[in-house]
């Protein structure tokens, strides 16, 4: 088998994983939360206001202040609904299976033993500008 078909394959198990089964239902759920949709279409519609406030040669500050106030808000009520904590759990869940998958693919590929490489043992923590260059 080659290689783009054994991706494939792992794709296929990502997709039956349950970590992935979880996080196709938190998104269904979310998207299916009016109150949800009701509260991210408020923060989007405070983001454009406070751009347009932005944009005004002479800028209102209260209204400023005022608009940013209303949008931490509008955030802090979308983070708070539960279908949005079940999805960025989900999420999280996800993206972590994910990240240790191509730990152990970039890991192989840079010589190292794929049966006993793991995300613990790579030296990169993602964030080029603190690294001192690969191996």
């Amino acid at each position: 088998m080659d290689i783009i078909n054994l991706a494939r394959e792992m794709g296929k198990a990502i997709q039956e994983d349950q970590r992935f089964l979880n996080m196709q239902v938190a998104k269904q759920n979310s998207e299916n939360d009016e109150q949800l949709n009701n509260l991210i279409g408020e923060f989007n519609l405070k983001r454009i206001a406070i751009n347009n406030e932005s944009q005004k040669a002479e800028q209102d500050s209260d209204k400023m202040q005022q608009l940013n106030r209303e949008l931490r808000n509008a955030y802090a009520q979308i983070m708070k609904n539960p279908n949005m904590v079940a999805y960025n759990q989900a999420k999280d869940a996800l993206d972590a299976l994910l990240k240790r998958v191509n730990a152990i693919i970039v890991q192989s590929a840079e010589g190292e033993n794929p049966e006993t490489t793991d995300l613990a043992e790579s030296s990169c923590a993602g964030d080029c500008s603190s690294c001192g260059g690969c191996h």
